[in-house]
């Protein structure tokens, strides 16, 4: 019985003690601003102007609300190759493509 009482302490204390993962910093007003026109006139050249769809599939939050946030992240961060989806790492951060799929996940802001 002490034993289990150890461990349930254990369980309890590493919880107790377990760092969140650091969030990424927001951009900028100014940068989310040019994030948005991103979005919707780069990535709307394939995904449509109004994120419903096109050559790439729809970025609205119902076609997004099963999809892991990592993976997105991924997705806008490296490409998906063999795809027509390019890498935007040459133009944004990991934290400015994490903002992007969390605007995407709820609807995202007009220009």
């Amino acid at each position: 019985m002490p034993i289990v009482l150890v461990l349930a302490l254990l369980l309890v204390s590493r919880g107790a003690f377990a760092e969140a993962a650091p969030q990424p910093e927001a951009p900028t007003p100014e940068r989310q601003k040019q994030l948005v026109h991103l979005v919707r006139q780069d990535c709307g050249s394939c995904h449509g102007m109004t994120l419903h769809g096109g050559l790439g599939p729809a970025l609205t939050p119902e076609a997004l609300r099963d999809k892991p946030v990592d993976s997105l992240v991924a997705t806008i961060y490296g490409g998906r190759p063999g795809t027509a989806m390019p890498p935007w790492h040459r133009f944004l951060t990991e934290a400015e493509a994490t903002w992007i799929v969390q605007q995407l996940m709820v609807r995202f802001p007009e220009e």
